[in-house]
């Protein structure tokens, strides 16, 4: 019996961590530039990248300003597939703005979320 304990034990805290690695497994924000709270000159370009591949079909950003104007831009993957970047179609007056982003792992996986920074 006790083996019988000591083998499902075991098997859970296997199946535990094979859990937990996958969870950490999808990709994360690691910079965005202009920098999260940053207080900026107009950007030309606005560049996110991220820990992990992601899959360009699914994956893109857009700009809002204070009022909640989206300023659409086309934005691109980067050769290494972890670096969103593009430029907004209008040149951006001073204010607070949202980068609301959303990519896709290549399991599928979608994520979302946002930085902010403001144009001076």
């Amino acid at each position: 019996m006790n083996r019988f304990k000591i083998a499902t034990l075991a098997g859970a805290v296997a199946a535990l961590s094979l859990f937990a690695g996958q969870a950490d497994a999808h990709a994360r924000l690691v910079s965005a530039t202009p920098a999260t709270g940053a207080t900026v000159a107009a950007p030309r370009t606005i560049s996110l990248t991220f820990s992990e591949r992601m899959a360009p079909a699914f994956s893109g950003f857009d700009v809002a300003n204070a009022q909640g104007t989206v300023i659409p831009v086309q934005a691109r993957v980067s050769k290494d597939g972890k670096t969103l970047s593009g430029s907004p179609r209008s040149a951006l007056a001073a204010g607070a703005y949202t980068v609301n982003w959303r990519v896709a792992s290549p399991d599928g996986h979608r994520m979302t979320g946002s930085t902010t920074f403001i144009v001076r």
